[in-house]
């Protein structure tokens, strides 16, 4: 299966002598799944093309810093886009901004949440166990960086996972076929805390403090990369 990984937004650039593009921590995230995937990247916040989405074996969409109410030329493209995928019944994977981008796109309300900002790790509850999440335990702590939220999730969106702190963090869609979520099972702590520091002098100091500690929490990213990988293998 080939996976067409569509980036959206670059590491901020005081990390990126020290950690790899998103595109990557994609391929690496599939890989410690045992996924034997083979992918396609496209960079349209850089200017690429998309292609046509009915033609793609599985779409996967990453983090980025932009929102989905900002004025960049490359979002109506993308929301066309993940119209078609998700008329076509194309596997679509959205992530952070791919999740609220996705969302957007097709008839949900996102904007900047009031709770402000989500950093380091979150615990969320599982509201549902479709087949690839089967044996999901009752909650997930994954990392998480983002102030935007779904605050409506568009018509046919199942909530699946979901915190006090961002209520539609998961959703499965009607199709079956197209699957998101807010938090980041791609990231490696590192990179998290990384994140977390860098926006020293913007988030509030306490919030700043809980999210380093809260790493000290066992992280259950590897369940949720291996329900996304199998996500993709049960939809070829």
């Amino acid at each position: 299966m080939k996976l067409t990984i569509v980036q959206t937004g670059a590491v901020p650039a005081p990390l990126q002598p020290h950690f790899i593009e998103y595109r990557l921590m994609f391929r690496e995230m599939f890989a410690s799944t045992g996924a034997d995937f083979d992918y396609q990247d496209i960079n349209v916040e850089a200017g690429d093309s998309l292609p046509d989405p009915a033609g793609l074996e599985g779409i996967v969409l990453t983090g980025s810093p932009a929102g989905v109410y900002e004025d960049h030329a490359w979002l109506p493209p993308l929301r066309d886009f993940i119209r078609g995928a998700y008329a076509a019944g194309t596997p679509m994977v959205g992530i952070c901004f791919g999740h609220q981008i996705m969302a957007d796109a097709l008839g949900g309300d996102v904007r900047k949440s009031e709770r402000g900002w989500g950093m380091g790790r979150h615990q969320y509850a599982v509201q549902q166990r479709p087949a690839f999440m089967a044996d999901a335990p009752e909650t997930l702590m994954v990392a998480c960086s983002h102030q935007d939220q779904v605050i409506t999730p568009p018509p046919g969106a199942a909530v699946i996972l979901g915190s006090p702190f961002a209520p539609n963090a998961g959703l499965l869609y009607s199709t079956g076929r197209a699957l998101s979520f807010q938090p980041h099972p791609e990231f490696e702590d590192d990179y998290a805390r990384a994140l977390v520091e860098l926006r020293r002098g913007r988030a509030p100091d306490d919030v700043i403090e809980r999210a380093l500690a809260s790493f000290a929490t066992p992280s259950d990213s590897a369940l949720v990369r291996g329900y996304i990988t199998r996500f993709f293998e049960g939809a070829r």
